[in-house]
Parts: C-alpha cells; sequence; structure tokens
C-alpha cells in the first residue's frame, strides 16, 4: 500500500472577519472547485477542481494514479494562475494557526466557516481541519450547495466523519422544483433535499439560505413550496433570502464566461418583502 500523504487543501481564499458566513465574527475559507453551474453565480473563478479529489487521498490509490493526480494538480494550477486565479495548497495545520490569530475577535459566538466552490468536494482536507478546531473548542461551520451528497461510499462514511465535527450547516435551497432546479445549475436537487432531509433527522443545525432571482426564483407558488419543504425539518434555526445582485459579472467577463443572466436586474423591494414573508416567517 502506498505511503499515506500528507492531506493538503485547495484554498482559493480567506476571509479574516467574515460577518455573514454564521453567527459571529468568522474566519472564512474559501476552497477551490464546484461542480455546480449556478447562473447567477458571483464567483465562477472557485469553479475548476484542480484535480478528483476523491481519488487523491484513497486509501486504494495506487502510485501510478496519485502521480496522474499530482500531475493534473499541477496543470491545473498553472492554468488558473494563467487566468489570474491563485490557488494555495494549504495544510490543515498551517490553516488552522492563521485562523488562531483571529480568535479573540470571536467571542463567544464565532468561530470558523468553510466555504468555496464547494466546501464538500475537499472532505478529506475538512476533516482533518475540523478535528484541530474542534480540539481547540472552535464553533464550525460548512456553507454549501450540497451536490456532492450521496450515500454511496467512499463519500457517505467520510460525510458522517464530517457531519460530527460540525455545528453549523448554512445549506442553499436554490429551486425547489428539480426541472428548474437543473435548468438554473445543471444539476438535480434530489440529494440536496435528501441531505437537508439527512441533517434533521440527525439534529445537525441548519440555517437555509434562497437566493432570490427575478423570474428564475421568485414564483409565489414556488416559494411556497420551498417553505413547505423547510417546515419539513426540525433543525432549521434561520432562513435567509439573499437577493440576486450583479458583482459577478465583471468576474464571468474576465474569465471569458458568456454571462446567463444579462438583463436581468435585483429583485425589487415588492419581490424581496413577498420572499421574506413567505420563507422567513
Amino acid at each position: 500500500m502506498p505511503e499515506k500523504k500528507q492531506i493538503l487543501g485547495y484554498i482559493h481564499s480567506t476571509e479574516s472577519f467574515g460577518a455573514v458566513d454564521g453567527p459571529g465574527i468568522r474566519f472564512v475559507v474559501f476552497l477551490q472547485g464546484c461542480k455546480m453551474r449556478c447562473k447567477y453565480c458571483h464567483n465562477p473563478e472557485t469553479w475548476n477542481l484542480v484535480t478528483d479529489y476523491s481519488r487523491l487521498y484513497a486509501d486504494d490509490v495506487s502510485d501510478d494514479e496519485r502521480e496522474a493526480l499530482e500531475k493534473k494538480i499541477e496543470e491545473n494550477t498553472k492554468l488558473l494562475k494563467d487566468k489570474g486565479v491563485k490557488i494555495e495548497a494549504r495544510t490543515p495545520e498551517d490553516l488552522l494557526k492563521q485562523a488562531l490569530r483571529y480568535k479573540p475577535y470571536w467571542k463567544g459566538q464565532g468561530g470558523i466557516t468553510v466555504s468555496g466552490g464547494e466546501a464538500l468536494l475537499q472532505m478529506d482536507f475538512l476533516i482533518e481541519f475540523f478535528k484541530l478546531a474542534k480540539a481547540q473548542g472552535i464553533h464550525t461551520t460548512i456553507d454549501t450547495a450540497g451536490n456532492p451528497f450521496t450515500r454511496e461510499e467512499p463519500f457517505f462514511s467520510k460525510f458522517n466523519e464530517l457531519m460530527s465535527l460540525t455545528d453549523l450547516f448554512l445549506l442553499d435551497i436554490k429551486q425547489i422544483h428539480d426541472d428548474k432546479h437543473r435548468e438554473l445549475t445543471g444539476f438535480s436537487n434530489q440529494n440536496i433535499l435528501e441531505l437537508a432531509q439527512y441533517l434533521s433527522d440527525h439534529g445537525k443545525h441548519m440555517w437555509i439560505r434562497h437566493v432570490l432571482v427575478p423570474g428564475i426564483t421568485t414564483d409565489e407558488d414556488d416559494l411556497k413550496k420551498t417553505k413547505e419543504f423547510i417546515d419539513t425539518l426540525k433543525t432549521v434555526d434561520k432562513v435567509e433570502v439573499l437577493p440576486y445582485h450583479k458583482l459577478g459579472i465583471q468576474e464571468w467577463e474576465r474569465l471569458g464566461i458568456p454571462y446567463k443572466l444579462e438583463g436581468i436586474d435585483p429583485p425589487t423591494e415588492e419581490q424581496q418583502k413577498l420572499a421574506k414573508s413567505i420563507l422567513e416567517n
């Protein structure tokens, strides 16, 4: 069996004083890589995976496969760098050391949030990082769209371990209807809704987030169905309606990706008021 490899996280960026990514002031880590292609994504530079994270630290990975995976990391990191996207490979220990510099500001409520990209694509790293954080008594949060969730192995066993180390999940419910969700993101929402139910069944605290995009996620019946689903969950502490904005368009243009929501404006005050009256009450 190949020698066990030092686990690394492929980090897009960090934020020292996050105020909207969980309770209190938080150190926020943005991981690189997401398979969804949300039409309103404001961080498309985080999409590209530098390698197949699920295989990188697998117990059955051969020397040849590991070599190929590492070569892909080198190639993709250079490709992203050429596009102006800088990726850092960090150890859990190094990243925690950076986070702990800001612990005095967290007081009783703050902590660490890991976002993305899609955080659940790098579970091997997340598990090791959160083990270290919990050993320091730090509140841990994962911000996820839920897209990687499956009950298949090896994901499911790793997820259960990660879940035991996570205090709060920030979960996006982008569209309640599967066909509309596929149109918006390129993927089904069935496993995402299953994840929400699984977290509820296992007593894990959640904040549910819904991005409000005119003509796409503002339909009143869709909002009511989203609310009906949320009401089946037992551990939702908070629901947030997040108005769509255009701040990410420049990044799409810089990367040469056609922007799919050209001409769509942020939601009106009336649309926001309606959505909040349905979802947040």
